[in-house]
């Protein structure tokens, strides 16, 4: 393995327990920092070390990589138009506080999650999307076929620009 160079940073693993108010925007970030901070990850970097051949500083590295990456990896994929289109559809919901707004924010993620799995080998189940759908019965669609929100109310009652596949990703 080579000696860390002046390029290689060190990073400190330090348990954080401060406080927030509850009206601070980064208090669930912050909660789960105090929880997960009581765990120690080097026991399972260095059985997955010793299993693997792979160094515990590169599965760290990986590890917090991959983490560190994965929300610009979902903004890349889903884009920033449709980032907002979801954004939009459940800040209308929680200011309308209605069962119905909560359904209509709902239908709009089930529509944009359907668009993501568009080109996917295996079918989509209605039965496999949860207990919220478990009332009727069975019905495999194609994650394709999902698209379009014609009809549906928009949140909050104006008119959006519908989210499509297109707008997230370059063809």
């Amino acid at each position: 393995m080579p000696p860390a160079g002046p390029h290689e940073p060190t990073v400190a693993l330090v348990r954080f327990d401060g406080t927030w108010t509850d009206d601070d925007p980064y208090a669930n970030l912050k909660a789960d920092v105090v929880a997960y901070g009581h765990l120690d990850p080097l026991v399972t970097l260095e059985g997955l070390a010793a299993s693997s051949g792979v160094p515990v500083g590169a599965l760290a590295r990986y590890v917090l990589a991959r983490w560190a990456t994965g929300g610009s990896e979902a903004l890349l994929e889903l884009g920033t138009s449709g980032v907002d289109h979801l954004a939009g559809a459940v800040a209308c919901a929680e200011a309308a506080g209605t069962d119905e707004a909560r359904l209509t924010a709902y239908a709009t993620v089930r529509e944009v999650v359907g668009w993501l799995r568009a080109g996917l080998d295996a079918p989509v189940r209605d039965d496999e999307a949860g207990p919220a759908l478990a009332g009727g019965p069975a019905r495999v669609v194609s994650a394709a076929g999902r698209g379009g929100s014609r009809g549906r109310p928009r949140p909050c009652g104006r008119a959006r620009r519908a989210w499509s596949a297109g707008s997230a990703r370059a063809s």
